[in-house]
Protein backbone atom coordinates (compact mmCIF):
# COMPACT_ATOMS: atom_id res chain seq x y z
CA UNK A 1 0.00 0.00 0.00
CA UNK A 2 1.37 3.10 -1.17
CA UNK A 3 2.68 5.55 1.82
CA UNK A 4 3.79 9.13 1.88
CA UNK A 5 6.43 11.15 3.83
CA UNK A 6 4.27 13.91 5.97
CA UNK A 7 5.38 16.29 8.32
CA UNK A 8 2.68 17.35 10.10
CA UNK A 9 -1.35 18.10 9.61
CA UNK A 10 -3.12 20.40 11.14
CA UNK A 11 -6.23 23.34 10.86
CA UNK A 12 -5.24 26.92 10.74
CA UNK A 13 -6.18 30.18 8.61
CA UNK A 14 -4.62 30.65 5.50
CA UNK A 15 -2.10 33.50 5.80
CA UNK A 16 -1.47 34.24 2.86
CA UNK A 17 -2.58 35.29 -1.02
CA UNK A 18 -5.56 34.90 -2.17
CA UNK A 19 -7.00 32.68 0.12
CA UNK A 20 -5.93 34.51 3.27
CA UNK A 21 -8.38 33.99 5.55
CA UNK A 22 -9.60 30.78 4.90
CA UNK A 23 -9.81 27.72 7.26
CA UNK A 24 -8.15 25.22 5.24
CA UNK A 25 -6.48 21.76 6.71
CA UNK A 26 -2.25 22.24 5.95
CA UNK A 27 -0.83 18.41 4.65
CA UNK A 28 2.56 19.39 5.09
CA UNK A 29 4.97 17.12 2.97
CA UNK A 30 8.53 16.07 4.16
CA UNK A 31 11.22 16.88 2.02
CA UNK A 32 12.41 19.88 -0.76
CA UNK A 33 14.88 19.35 -3.58
CA UNK A 34 15.57 23.31 -2.90
CA UNK A 35 17.78 24.91 -0.19
CA UNK A 36 16.59 28.22 -0.02
CA UNK A 37 19.51 30.63 1.46
CA UNK A 38 19.88 34.32 1.87
CA UNK A 39 22.81 34.21 -0.04
CA UNK A 40 21.32 32.23 -2.55
CA UNK A 41 18.69 32.68 -5.65
CA UNK A 42 15.93 32.82 -3.31
CA UNK A 43 17.24 35.56 -1.12
CA UNK A 44 16.10 34.13 2.29
CA UNK A 45 16.96 31.79 4.67
CA UNK A 46 14.43 28.62 4.67
CA UNK A 47 12.01 29.08 8.04
CA UNK A 48 10.43 24.97 7.64
CA UNK A 49 11.48 22.33 8.94
CA UNK A 50 10.65 19.71 6.87
CA UNK A 51 12.72 16.69 7.70
CA UNK A 52 11.02 14.59 10.34
CA UNK A 53 7.90 13.13 8.98
CA UNK A 54 5.95 9.52 9.26
CA UNK A 55 4.95 7.39 6.49
CA UNK A 56 1.03 7.64 6.24
CA UNK A 57 -1.63 6.37 3.46
CA UNK A 58 -3.94 8.41 1.75
CA UNK A 59 -6.92 6.93 3.68
CA UNK A 60 -4.84 7.47 7.20
CA UNK A 61 -4.04 11.40 5.88
CA UNK A 62 -7.60 11.71 5.07
CA UNK A 63 -8.68 10.56 8.50
CA UNK A 64 -6.69 13.17 10.31
CA UNK A 65 -7.61 15.87 7.83
CA UNK A 66 -11.47 15.14 8.49
CA UNK A 67 -10.91 14.72 12.38
CA UNK A 68 -9.06 18.33 12.21
CA UNK A 69 -11.78 19.80 9.71
CA UNK A 70 -14.74 19.53 12.06
CA UNK A 71 -18.51 19.30 11.36
CA UNK A 72 -19.94 22.02 9.08
CA UNK A 73 -21.10 20.39 6.30
CA UNK A 74 -18.37 21.71 3.87
CA UNK A 75 -15.98 19.22 2.38
CA UNK A 76 -12.45 20.42 4.02
CA UNK A 77 -10.37 22.81 1.62
CA UNK A 78 -7.02 21.08 2.01
CA UNK A 79 -3.76 22.60 1.20
CA UNK A 80 -1.08 20.66 0.10
CA UNK A 81 2.29 22.28 1.18
CA UNK A 82 5.98 21.20 2.29
CA UNK A 83 8.54 21.12 1.28
CA UNK A 84 7.56 20.77 -1.91
CA UNK A 85 4.55 18.21 -2.41
CA UNK A 86 4.69 17.94 -5.79
CA UNK A 87 7.75 15.26 -4.64
CA UNK A 88 5.43 13.07 -3.84
CA UNK A 89 2.23 13.65 -4.67
CA UNK A 90 1.12 10.70 -7.37
CA UNK A 91 -2.01 10.80 -9.92
CA UNK A 92 -3.21 8.23 -7.48
CA UNK A 93 -3.00 10.10 -4.98
CA UNK A 94 -4.58 13.38 -6.56
CA UNK A 95 -7.60 11.23 -7.53
CA UNK A 96 -8.01 10.40 -3.99
CA UNK A 97 -7.64 13.55 -3.02
CA UNK A 98 -10.21 15.17 -5.41
CA UNK A 99 -12.96 12.86 -4.43
CA UNK A 100 -12.65 14.04 -0.89
CA UNK A 101 -11.60 17.54 -0.35
CA UNK A 102 -11.40 20.40 -2.44
CA UNK A 103 -7.30 20.91 -2.81
CA UNK A 104 -5.01 23.85 -3.51
CA UNK A 105 -0.93 23.01 -3.51
CA UNK A 106 2.09 25.31 -2.69
CA UNK A 107 4.80 24.60 -4.97
CA UNK A 108 8.32 26.01 -5.99
CA UNK A 109 7.23 24.92 -9.44
CA UNK A 110 10.30 22.56 -10.21
CA UNK A 111 8.21 19.85 -10.49
CA UNK A 112 5.28 18.95 -12.82
CA UNK A 113 1.92 18.53 -12.03
CA UNK A 114 0.41 14.98 -11.84
CA UNK A 115 -2.62 14.59 -14.13
CA UNK A 116 -6.01 14.90 -12.20
CA UNK A 117 -5.12 18.13 -10.92
CA UNK A 118 -7.13 20.52 -13.73
CA UNK A 119 -9.41 21.67 -10.98
CA UNK A 120 -6.83 21.99 -8.02
CA UNK A 121 -5.82 25.71 -7.06
CA UNK A 122 -2.43 26.01 -7.68
CA UNK A 123 -0.01 28.04 -5.70
CA UNK A 124 4.14 28.85 -7.44
CA UNK A 125 6.28 30.40 -5.44
CA UNK A 126 9.48 30.27 -7.14
CA UNK A 127 12.92 30.22 -5.90
CA UNK A 128 15.35 29.60 -8.48
CA UNK A 129 15.47 30.95 -11.81
CA UNK A 130 12.62 30.94 -14.22
CA UNK A 131 14.14 28.93 -16.77
CA UNK A 132 14.63 26.13 -14.01
CA UNK A 133 10.48 26.06 -13.49
CA UNK A 134 8.55 23.26 -15.30
CA UNK A 135 4.80 23.80 -13.96
CA UNK A 136 2.66 24.57 -16.50
CA UNK A 137 -0.23 27.06 -14.79
CA UNK A 138 -0.65 28.90 -11.76
CA UNK A 139 -3.96 30.66 -10.24
CA UNK A 140 -1.24 32.52 -8.02
CA UNK A 141 2.64 33.24 -8.61
CA UNK A 142 4.18 34.51 -5.05
CA UNK A 143 7.29 35.72 -4.44
CA UNK A 144 9.25 36.49 -1.14
CA UNK A 145 11.72 39.40 -1.69
CA UNK A 146 14.08 40.69 0.83
CA UNK A 147 15.20 44.43 0.41
CA UNK A 148 18.21 44.10 -1.91
CA UNK A 149 15.73 42.32 -4.71
CA UNK A 150 13.57 43.89 -7.68
CA UNK A 151 10.41 43.16 -9.24
CA UNK A 152 10.17 39.70 -10.74
CA UNK A 153 9.35 39.22 -14.17
CA UNK A 154 7.87 36.01 -14.43
CA UNK A 155 6.92 34.60 -18.42
CA UNK A 156 4.13 32.14 -16.39
CA UNK A 157 1.04 33.49 -16.11
CA UNK A 158 -1.48 33.30 -13.11
CA UNK A 159 -4.42 35.17 -12.23
CA UNK A 160 -2.73 36.48 -9.40
CA UNK A 161 0.82 38.11 -8.42
CA UNK A 162 1.59 38.75 -4.90
CA UNK A 163 5.10 39.86 -3.10
CA UNK A 164 5.86 39.14 0.21
CA UNK A 165 8.54 40.01 2.93
CA UNK A 166 10.92 37.73 3.77
CA UNK A 167 10.59 37.28 7.54
CA UNK A 168 13.49 37.86 9.75
CA UNK A 169 15.92 40.36 11.27
CA UNK A 170 15.59 42.53 8.13
CA UNK A 171 11.44 42.04 7.65
CA UNK A 172 10.72 45.75 8.19
CA UNK A 173 13.29 46.65 5.70
CA UNK A 174 11.76 43.82 3.11
CA UNK A 175 8.49 44.80 3.83
CA UNK A 176 9.37 48.55 2.47
CA UNK A 177 10.63 47.36 -0.56
CA UNK A 178 7.81 45.25 -1.08
CA UNK A 179 5.08 48.42 -1.06
CA UNK A 180 7.74 50.41 -3.58
CA UNK A 181 8.10 47.56 -6.09
CA UNK A 182 4.11 46.97 -6.03
CA UNK A 183 3.76 50.79 -6.21
CA UNK A 184 5.87 50.71 -8.96
CA UNK A 185 4.34 47.73 -10.48
CA UNK A 186 1.07 48.00 -9.74
CA UNK A 187 -0.08 44.15 -11.08
CA UNK A 188 1.52 42.69 -8.21
CA UNK A 189 0.05 43.30 -4.84
CA UNK A 190 1.24 42.66 -1.28
CA UNK A 191 0.74 39.72 0.82
CA UNK A 192 2.43 39.52 3.54
CA UNK A 193 2.49 36.14 5.73
CA UNK A 194 -0.74 37.17 7.92
CA UNK A 195 -0.47 34.15 9.86
CA UNK A 196 2.69 35.10 11.77
CA UNK A 197 0.63 38.29 12.80
CA UNK A 198 -2.23 36.10 14.05
CA UNK A 199 0.55 34.26 15.79
CA UNK A 200 -1.45 30.78 14.21
CA UNK A 201 1.09 28.10 13.58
Amino acid sequence: MTTYPINEVFCSLQGEGANAGRKAVFVRFAGCNLTCERDGEAGFDCDTEFTSNTRLTFDEINDMVMQCWGEGGLIPFVILTGGEPLLHVTEEFAGKANAAWNVAVETNGTQTLPPKTDDWFVCVSPKTAEHTLKIQRADELRYVRNHTQGCPQPKLKAKHYWLSPAWGEDVSRNLQQCVRLCKRHPAWRLSMQQHKVWRLP
